[in-house]
């Protein structure tokens, strides 16, 4: 995307294409797994602090990483050997600013009925198994806090996982909406401003919500706005 608008060059070779859509599946994907991995630590420090540095050891947390890096990988390669197979002899112009595997199968001649049964298979084995294992996390998390007497523990757990919930909402909203609402021509172009909102903006958002409980950054956030509303009242 950066690269068209500072060339304005629009072309990719079919192999830069495959490359850029492995690297998505694979970020994609990896991107759920952390997610879900983050909702199990969430839940363990707030339902089982006594537990939590028996079960989250050194060792765990390098075999969750490496697995979950290890089925991103294989299940891109997958996807991608795939798409290598089909034919594009109608069209070679993505109506998108990336190579999106739903667009690409839209240009293709070859039958894609087994692609969208296994697409389909992902989302439920996947996005929707996450997602499910994301919000029951929560219910017991909710659960565990309103039990709490104290108002300011009770502020201070849920300011814990308070980065963790903005940033699931921020990357499940888009795409759920995006690859399970009825397809349509309006629909291609709502589909171009969701993939970038989760691709560009969520991406660089994630660094400020990570940062929500950093004194240091809210306070220079706090000096800058600050400087802003005096320079603007100045003018």
């Amino acid at each position: 995307m950066l690269s068209i608008m500072l060339t304005e060059d629009k072309e990719i070779s079919f192999h830069g294409c495959l490359t850029q859509l492995s690297f998505f599946i694979f970020c994609g994907n990896a991107e759920i797994y952390i997610l879900t991995s983050m909702a199990y630590d969430r839940y363990l420090a707030v339902c089982s602090p006594l537990h939590y540095f028996f079960i989250m050891t050194r060792r765990v947390c390098i075999i969750t990483a490496i697995s979950y890096m290890f089925v991103s990988a294989l299940n891109s390669l997958i996807f991608t050997f795939m798409v290598s197979n089909l034919s594009f002899c109608n069209s070679h112009q993505i109506n998108h600013f990336f190579c999106e595997i739903l667009q690409l199968m839209a240009l293709t001649s070859s039958d894609t009925k087994s692609m969208n049964i296994i697409i389909s298979i992902e989302d439920i084995c996947v996005v929707t198994t996450s997602l499910m294992f994301i919000l029951t996390s929560y219910l017991r998390i909710i659960s565990t806090i309103l039990k709490i007497r104290s108002s300011g523990e009770q502020l201070k757990a849920f300011s814990s996982c308070s980065s963790h919930i903005i940033t699931v909402l921020l990357f499940y909203g888009p795409s759920i909406f995006m690859y399970m609402k009825p397809e349509s021509e309006q629909s291609k172009e709502q589909d171009k401003i969701l993939s970038m909102f989760y691709v560009a903006v969520v991406p660089m958002l994630n660094p400020f919500v990570y940062s929500l409980r950093n004194k240091e950054v809210l306070g220079a956030a706090r000096k800058m706005i600050k400087v802003i509303s005096i320079r603007v009242t100045n003018k």
